[in-house]
């Protein structure tokens, strides 16, 4: 059993253009299950609880850290330099190009940040900080010179673990008793990520689309007003029932958290799968709010799927997607579907995990008289491959009738 990890002084680099923060604080990451990493902070000098996840994406580190989904979330980084081109100004016009940022959100979603090396300095023709800077005014605690490979292989083996990771004269102190420590997941994390109001992006737009707000990365909205559909976001538990005349379609987004706690959403939902044949798609945590509302079950995986590189096997053609062929996917979640046999009448399998065989995807069949369809990864990536961006075609397809 590995109790601590002590990384060793790493030859600084100079061949980036601007210098980053200071790193000077200890630090500690201590895990529920009793291990403890040693290393040296970065950003905020600030102490904080989490669940310990890991992501296996090479890129877009600035996107992972903004996903809503990561909220309340110790996210350990596999590729080992991150940060070496900085954070780029998050800011943009909200139009029927753009929503308002550049990333996946206004501010940091996770609640700290473990890298093996963080690069003190950046080079990028768009970066106006180092993530260190952008760590400590955001408020964000990071952890940098430990064995990310370690800790990677514990939660892979042992599954997600609750953490701590303890900055300044906290990592001195001893670790957390296991009752001291917070899991984010008992709480409904979808109410604190999801708006509080409706608004609209795009109105003008020629199709209306309703957005059930979970905690949608901002991508979601980006790829919906870049079709030109006018976009009407709408809280997690807003009674869609009520307004669903108005609209040509309606868009589950994901989130953070357990669906479980999202049953007033599913109750409503399963009221508009009943009596609604208009489209209806769902991404990550909406593709579960979907299941559970035709009469899926989800379950609490393992260590979850986080990176940009998940097979996935499609089971069924749809649009561009053709059943037998396999897709890569981006992925950013700790909950899905259980596979059953049967499956609820009138529903079919659409893709499934080529490395953990889980459910990523279902549809409506064609005797159902319904278009309604759900995957657990991310069509529209941001970061990731586009492999699967036609199933966000196919979809604009059946909500406009349109194709290109």
């Amino acid at each position: 059993m590995i109790s601590r990890i002590i990384r060793s002084p790493i030859l600084s680099r100079s061949f980036a253009t601007h210098a980053g923060s200071n790193v000077a604080l200890p630090a500690v990451l201590h895990l529920k299950t009793g291990q403890s990493f040693v290393g040296r902070s970065f950003g905020a000098p600030k102490s904080i609880f989490g669940e310990t996840v890991f992501s296996t994406s090479i890129t877009s580190y600035t996107e992972s850290m903004t996903d809503p989904s990561y909220r309340g979330q110790i996210l350990v980084f596999t590729t080992p330099l991150i940060g070496n081109y900085g954070v780029p100004l998050n800011k943009t016009p909200v139009d029927s190009k753009d929503v308002g940022v550049v990333l996946e959100s206004q501010n940091i979603q996770c609640s700290a940040v473990v890298v093996a090396d963080v690069a003190e300095k950046f080079s990028h023709h768009s970066a106006v900080e180092s993530i260190a800077s952008w760590c400590h005014r955001s408020g964000i605690p990071g952890i940098t010179g430990v064995d990310t490979r370690a800790i990677t292989r514990l939660l892979r083996d042992q599954g997600t673990t609750l953490g701590r990771l303890a900055v300044g004269a906290d990592a001195s102190a001893s670790s957390p008793t296991p009752g001291q420590y917070w899991d984010p997941t008992t709480e409904n994390l979808v109410d604190q990520a999801s708006t509080k109001t409706p608004y609209e992006l795009n109105p003008t737009g020629d199709v209306k689309i309703a957005v059930l707000d979970f905690g949608a990365k901002a991508n979601i909205f980006r790829s919906l007003v870049r079709r030109n559909a006018a976009v009407t976001v709408l809280p997690w538990n807003f009674d869609f029932n009520s307004v669903r005349d108005q609209y040509d379609g309606l868009f589950l987004s994901n989130g953070p958290g357990d669906p479980a706690h999202c049953t007033d959403a599913i109750l409503k939902l399963r009221k508009t799968l009943q009596e609604w044949d208009k489209p209806v798609f769902g991404i990550c945590m909406g593709h579960q709010i979907i299941g559970m509302a035709a009469g899926l079950d989800a379950y609490r995986m393992t260590f979850g799927n986080r990176g940009h590189n998940q097979p996935v096997l499609a089971l069924a053609s749809s649009g561009s997607i053709r059943a037998g062929r396999v897709y890569v996917t981006s992925q950013n979640h700790q909950y899905a579907l259980k596979l059953s046999d049967p499956f609820p009448e009138g529903w079919e399998p659409f893709f499934i995990n080529c490395n953990d065989s889980s459910v990523e995807g279902i549809k409506s069949t064609t005797k159902s008289g319904k278009k309604v369809w759900g995957v657990q990864f991310h069509p529209e990536s941001a970061g990731g491959p586009l492999d699967t961006i036609e199933v966000s075609y196919s979809s604009f397809v059946m909500l406009t009738g349109n194709s290109w």
